[in-house]
């Protein structure tokens, strides 16, 4: 129906491997690209604002983290920490003078570094033991960038951000925001598509199956671990930057502190490791869909004239927020991602019931 293979035919190389072989999905991203460009004109400020324009920055962050965790398969406790630091790093540095776009670079470059030393804990633990080295890296991070005045301007004090600027030119339309911070994930969208396909793709995913197993056909396991923590630091001290210059306006500590870190990775599981269109999925899950709960909730007590408190009214959309996360994942444990992929690959072969046999 959607998904026909019929009359496909690759006769190179480069046409197997093509990011969209099939017609259905080229059409599909074309519609959803010319969506995107024209999204300030049919959605109201608020919505481009308060849910879209979040919705991609944390997207961005969530793809920087399944590099590391989908891919590569070490565990990150420390995310938020390392957006932090980005942040903080292009805020001073656009706050000092240099050009916005080479602030938001030198955010990035320098969350690098600092993810390299997160690195350094993956190549000498595994498991468990990494994910409570990173959460410690979190900790530490935290309280430095907490009690360092020269970082922050001292214990809950907040730094305000220059204003974004493309070229020169300063950005302040809502409009101009958003088709910056589009930019943004869709190059990183773009990277990681081509990613899976590269040879430093292939070789992430031997490290994340059996590190040493790797090591025996000569993929050095060292070398593409910092690789790769090098990578979504990188992507991830930009998205931290963008989340300050295009959204919040000014930062803070507490905006990067170690919950922001769980959810996150909430937002890779729920969406699916290793999935890009799942990191989509469970980005807008945990994002989006709490607000959405305690509108549905507020609705149906009006609606039938329940008299519920106030404390009532503010926990059940988070227990039935909880409910349906773990009903999810019950359904699927790979996530909203691999949900998507079992749907897709019914419609490929449909309506030939035989191959289910």
């Amino acid at each position: 129906m959607f998904y026909r293979r019929a009359g496909i035919f690759h006769t190179t190389y480069a046409g197997d491997r093509g990011l969209f072989p099939i017609p259905f999905e080229r059409r599909a991203m074309l519609v959803l690209l010319a969506f995107a460009l024209v999204a300030p004109f049919v959605l109201s400020s608020l919505t481009l604002t308060s849910y879209v324009r979040p919705w991609l920055i944390w997207t961005s962050a969530v793809l920087g983290l399944n590099l590391v965790l989908g891919w590569a398969g070490q565990f990150h406790f420390g995310y938020a920490a390392i957006m932090g630091i980005g942040a903080y790093a292009s805020v001073h540095a656009a706050r000092n003078g240099v050009p916005w776009e080479i602030a938001v670079v030198l955010g990035g470059l320098v969350a690098s570094a600092i993810g390299v030393v997160f690195a350094f804990a993956a190549l000498r633990v595994k498991g468990l033991y990494l994910a409570l080295s990173t959460l410690a890296m979190q900790f530490v991070v935290d309280w430095v960038i907490s009690h360092v005045p020269a970082i922050s301007g001292g214990v809950s004090a907040t730094l305000q951000a220059p204003p974004m600027k493309l070229l020169g030119q300063a950005v302040t339309s809502e409009a101009g925001t958003y088709y910056v911070v589009l930019g943004w994930t869709i190059l990183v969208t773009v990277f990681m598509l081509n990613l899976r396909r590269t040879a430093l793709g292939r070789a992430l995913v031997a490290v994340r199956e059996k590190d040493y197993a790797a090591a025996v056909i000569g993929v050095q396991a060292f070398r593409y671990k910092l690789v790769a923590f090098a990578t979504s630091a990188f992507i991830g001290g930009v998205s931290g930057a963008m989340l300050i210059f295009g959204f919040y306006r000014a930062v803070t500590a507490e905006q990067f502190a170690v919950n922001v870190s769980v959810e996150l990775l909430a937002m890779v599981i729920v969406g699916g490791l290793g999935s890009i269109i799942g990191s989509f999925f469970g980005t807008a899950f945990i994002l989006l869909l709490p607000g959405q709960m305690n509108t549905l909730v507020a609705w149906i007590s009006r609606m039938f004239g329940l008299d519920l408190g106030t404390e009532t009214l503010a926990h059940i959309p988070h227990m039935v927020y909880g409910a349906t996360i773990i009903l999810v994942l019950l359904v699927e444990p790979m996530g909203l991602g691999k949900l998507y992929g079992n749907v897709r690959n019914y419609l490929l072969v449909w309506p030939f019931g035989y191959v289910r046999k």
